[in-house]
């Protein structure tokens, strides 16, 4: 039993899907399905019920990804002792971030590492949820800093001690910049900017007592600078994360937060059974530290 395939094993045990890890290991499907079939062949035991949609393990799959799951750790541990003896350290680091002020621990991060080892490099994408998924699935970021729920099925994940405060970005000359928080009833009738990713049953439309055919919903967006330079315009009122956009100084917005409150935790993640270079071993181990 070759480790490289054990790799591939608990890849489809994460994706769900033939196709979906053969997109994240980089091979073609035909390939992957050969090699799972000459491990089934080589174990004399049926690893994986094929349904229509998703792939579940059987009951010696689920013995396998237990044992592959723990050779898995051995590895990274041997891979870490051993990269802890080199002093020479270098690489790039791709991360995927919502937007958010807690983006300042992986800054933070950044900077410590790059005084540590100057030779390796963090790169930060921004993006909503959706982006940070499909580029981590795809391996086009090593981690992801996502707000809500993981799914710890397929992703590792840490939190962080500090949640977002939600609020409305509005014109300082808007009728409800007045006030001192916005509640639900102040928005029924007001037309609306939230982020692409809401939909009914979610925290805000939970919050707002209303589902988005019942709201005056007049765009939506996936970065918030964006739908600052729309609420600047006058289109409407922003559904937005406190701390993002600079409303200081002559700017023509303001922030007002939600009552009751509503506030979003964040976690960065990764993929499991991930195998890091060392470069993003290291950040992940800094980044471990400053939380």
């Amino acid at each position: 039993m070759e480790f490289r395939v054990l790799q591939y094993f608990l890849a489809v045990t994460r994706e769900q899907s033939i196709s979906g890890a053969a997109e994240a290991l980089h091979l073609s499907q035909p390939t992957l399905s050969r090699q799972l079939k000459d491990l089934e062949d080589e174990l004399g035991k049926q690893l994986f019920i094929r349904g229509s949609r998703r792939i579940t393990l059987t009951e010696e799959g689920m013995i396998l990804r237990k044992r592959a799951e723990e050779v898995m750790e051995l590895v990274q541990k041997a891979e870490h002792e051993i990269a802890a003896a080199n002093d020479v350290i270098s690489g790039n680091v791709y991360i995927g971030a919502g937007e958010t002020d807690a983006v300042r621990y992986i800054a933070k991060t950044a900077c410590i590492l790059q005084n540590t080892y100057p030779d390796i490099h963090c790169h930060i994408a921004s993006g909503d949820t959706i982006d940070i998924l499909e580029n981590l699935d795809k391996g086009l970021v090593d981690f992801g800093l996502i707000f809500g729920s993981v799914d710890t099925s397929k992703y590792e994940y840490i939190s962080f001690p500090v949640t977002d405060t939600y609020g409305i970005l509005m014109r300082r000359d808007s009728p409800l910049a007045k006030k001192k928080y916005i509640c639900p009833e102040d928005l029924w009738d007001k037309p609306l900017i939230c982020n692409r990713n809401t939909k009914d049953g979610d925290a805000l439309t939970t919050w707002l007592q209303r589902n988005l055919s019942e709201i005056n919903l007049v765009s939506t967006y996936n970065l918030l600078f964006n739908a600052s330079l729309m609420v600047d315009e006058g289109i409407g009122y922003a559904f937005a994360l406190d701390k993002i956009i600079n409303i200081s100084g002559k700017s023509n917005l303001c922030f007002r937060p939600l009552y009751p409150p509503l506030n979003a935790g964040m976690s960065l993640i990764w993929k499991k059974y991930q195998f890091f270079p060392k470069a993003a071993a290291s950040f992940l181990e800094k980044f471990q530290e400053v939380i």
